[in-house]
């Protein structure tokens, strides 16, 4: 073989394994590459994963004010030309406030019968139908009825009661209904991402009682009666909220009644208490480790009561807190629990004029020596909790 060609064999050899070597690196690289890329994806993914999972907090804000008892010189003051009534005058310094809040709850303690049971007065009252168009024009949407006098005007007065409240949307309502299903039917309600549920008892009835087998026309209290309604709707919501038409009537204290029935609806999960009929304001506190919070007494928001202690009443506002933490368990918490008094002026001729007014816009020609009577009343609600701050977030 001449050595030419023996050359060029060699010279053949070292470009197929300058080939064959060029290939493998550049596969090698693009491995290299390959891995490279997918790695920094998953640290990317992962990345990605830990933001997502930080806890998602729900927040809503809730304020609540006391007694809607209409007297005859109220209804009588919302009375116009034409025949008609409007209270929303009444409601002028409120309304600002309240549409701040995402939820707002009143007692409406006097039935609204409809014209065609007469309107009346106490001790069996029955208020216009108006009473509960300025309050939801006010912002209130969140009502309690079971009373002492639900009754007033019997079955028929609750039969317009109810279908009143039926008829508004965006408005919830606890406490009279119009047959057992309806009154059994859990009830679910969503605010801000937090689902709660609205319960309404009472442990007085004037001795006005329900027709036998018509039990749901008024909310009567007992312990085993609350608990299969909140067994119905544990499972199913958020917050549980009750409304406790309890207590002494003109009486700041705690009756032990009002003590064992917290206790109670606390042990069952209960997260608010809202108590009303003393028509005066009792304490505010924390109970059961702090799992929930009870007002005894709002006290009264507008009536024509005799005496400071009976016109003046109790707002109160509190954060509704939900966290939905990164392992998906859940914590409800009831938070930040603010309060301001109000007071129900009116004068004394032929136009009483009455206004809710709260106690930080008052003055000694409104009220005459209004700040002790602030300072007594702050004293009594403060009592068994002392971290309460006074003024309103929304004020």
């Amino acid at each position: 073989m001449e050595i030419g060609n023996i050359k060029k064999i060699k010279d053949s050899k070292v470009i197929r394994f300058l080939l064959i070597f060029s290939i493998f690196i550049l596969i090698l690289f693009l491995v290299v590459v390959y891995y490279s890329e997918t790695n920094s994806k998953v640290k990317k993914t992962k990345s990605l994963t830990i933001i997502e999972k930080i806890p998602v907090v729900h927040t809503a804000k809730l304020l609540m004010v006391g007694d809607a008892l209409i007297h005859s010189s109220i209804y009588e003051d919302a009375r116009q030309n034409d025949g008609s009534y409007n209270f929303r005058s009444m409601l002028e310094l409120i309304k600002p406030i309240a549409f701040k809040y995402d939820l707002n709850y009143y007692n409406q303690e006097t039935i609204l019968g409809g014209e065609a049971l007469g309107y009346s007065n106490y001790p069996r009252f029955n208020s216009p139908q108006e009473v509960g168009d300025a309050f939801i024009d006010a912002g209130f949407n969140l009502v309690s009825l079971a009373t002492n006098h639900t009754m007033d005007k019997g079955e028929a007065g609750v039969i317009n009661s109810v279908n009143y409240w039926n008829s508004k949307e965006n408005v919830v309502h606890s406490g009279q209904w119009l047959s057992h299903e309806e009154r059994n039917s859990p009830k679910v309600y969503q605010v801000n991402g937090i689902s709660y549920a609205f319960l309404s008892y009472t442990t007085w009835t004037n001795g006005l009682e329900t027709p036998f087998g018509k039990e749901y026309l008024n909310n009567v209290y007992s312990d085993s009666k609350a608990k299969a309604d909140i067994d119905a709707v544990r499972d199913l919501v958020d917050v549980i909220i009750v409304a406790m038409h309890w207590g002494t009537e003109y009486y700041h204290g705690v009756s032990k009644q009002q003590t064992n029935i917290a206790n109670y609806l606390s042990s069952l999960g209960v997260n608010l208490i809202i108590g009303s009929h003393p028509h005066v304001v009792e304490p505010v506190e924390y109970i059961n480790d702090g799992k929930t919070f009870v007002i005894y007494s709002l006290g009264n928001f507008i009536s024509d009561q005799v005496g400071i202690e009976r016109l003046t009443g109790l707002m109160v506002e509190v954060t509704l807190k939900k966290v939905i933490d990164v392992d998906d368990s859940v914590t409800i918490t009831i938070e930040e629990p603010k309060a301001e008094l109000i007071y129900t002026k009116s004068y004394y001729s032929y136009n009483r004029n009455f206004k809710v007014y709260p106690y930080s816009q008052l003055d000694n020609t409104l009220l005459p020596n209004y700040m002790s009577y602030y300072d007594n009343f702050k004293n009594i609600v403060s009592s068994r909790y002392k971290d309460l701050v006074w003024g309103l977030t929304g004020e």
